[in-house]
């Protein structure tokens, strides 16, 4: 798409049809949030590699009977798809433009729990002018982060309004053990994807310059949450997310970092990763990933936590001040694990704002106001998902 092409806006969003296509089955696909779609939605399909596969993880999640199965067979998928109806990828990102472009294709609305890529955001204009939803970050990191931050700006914003002269942001999410083990992890998803993205340097503000970290672990730091520690240390580019959340131009940032969350002493257990990472031969960082995931496998007796902490401190040059945080610890049980419960759950009840028609047609991100955010979190808070305020 060039950027001479003329574009006409977002189109009045098409009516949605009730179908839900949910494509792939992996870990994060919960019990909990698969479940409410299917009590909310018309009919939801689920495929996979095979229709049996797909029937085994229903079965799995204890919802035998309430989902459809498809093989994702060659053109299967372009010839189910119709009019009005939700594509939901749950494959890799690399998947989702892909499948963007389909559901743009058939005239349906498209859905996902990742980051907005490049290619995403640009099949996401010519779908706002086709009138089709695009719904994107939508699950816990990037997802339920959103939620609280636009929760504490909005609430900031009423109390101080929108000039300050020092204000602290910080967001920290982690998916780690609930009993901590001798390497402070165990794999839950593509192991050679973990250590790559300790390869992608971080930007992020402290003590009011903009910083970057070509090794993010090397800003480790400790964090510590109701009285216990944990280490933390930035992730990705925070930069982008000041204007996403609604920071106000005269709030003077001194802190703001997204960040990754580990138990306390992962930067002494993970010394062996950090080395290979810095090294950059990507042959051998594949060869630790398969070895290091062999060593620490998540199995079924164990048990996973996921601690999401999201953080606001706002001072004006007239002495007013403002702060605020929100806390969400969960930890999985042998019906579902964390990390598939607030993956999927924000996801479904986005899907059920798109079915309801109150999304408009183009991108949309898990909630793009403190209001939006409100009603998001009275659902997640509906269905045990406990999140604390202070």
């Amino acid at each position: 798409m060039s950027a001479s092409r003329p574009t006409t806006g977002p189109a009045e969003a098409v009516p949605a049809s009730g179908t839900v296509h949910w494509i792939g089955t992996g870990l994060s696909t919960g019990r909990t949030g698969l479940g409410v779609l299917c009590e909310q939605a018309e009919r939801v399909v689920l495929w996979d590699r095979t229709a049996a596969r797909a029937a085994d993880r229903l079965a799995a999640l204890g919802l035998t009977g309430r989902a459809e199965v498809r093989a994702l067979d060659d053109g299967a998928l372009e010839s189910a798809v119709g009019a009005g109806d939700v594509l939901v990828s749950m494959l890799p990102a690399t998947e989702h433009p892909r499948l963007l472009r389909l559901a743009i294709d058939r005239r349906a609305h498209f859905a996902c729990t990742s980051y907005v890529s490049d290619a995403v955001a640009e099949l996401a204009v010519a779908a706002a002018e086709a009138g089709l939803v695009v719904l994107t970050e939508a699950g816990l990191d990037p997802g339920i982060d959103h939620l609280m931050a636009h929760r504490l700006v909005g609430h900031a914003r009423e109390a101080v309004g929108d000039t300050a002269e020092s204000v602290e942001f910080t967001s920290y999410c982690g998916g780690i053990p609930a009993v901590p083990n001798d390497f402070r992890y165990r794999f839950s998803w593509a192991p050679y994807g973990v250590l790559a993205a300790l390869g992608s340097p971080a930007r992020y503000v402290d003590e009011g310059a903009e910083r970057t970290a070509a090794h993010p672990w090397e800003a480790t730091s400790v964090h510590r949450l109701g009285g216990e520690d944990f280490e933390v240390y930035p992730n990705r580019d925070s930069l982008p997310f000041v204007a996403q959340y609604g920071i106000p131009e005269g709030w003077q940032l001194r802190t703001f970092v997204r960040g990754t969350l580990r138990n306390a002493g992962w930067r002494a257990a993970w010394e062996e990763v950090f080395r290979t990472v810095r090294a950059g031969d990507e042959a051998r960082t594949r060869a630790l990933a398969k070895e290091l995931a062999d060593r620490y496998p998540t199995t079924e007796a164990d048990r996973d936590r996921v601690v999401l902490s999201v953080a606001l401190g706002v001072r004006t040059a007239g002495g007013d001040s403002w702060q605020g945080s929100y806390l969400m610890d969960l930890t999985g049980d042998e019906t579902e694990s964390a990390m598939a419960r607030c993956v999927s759950l924000p996801l479904a009840f986005g899907l059920t704002r798109l079915l309801a028609g109150a999304l408009p047609a183009g991108l949309n991100r898990a909630a793009e106001s403190a209001e939006e955010a409100g009603r998001w979190m009275d659902f997640l808070a509906g269905h045990d998902v406990r999140i604390t305020f202070e």
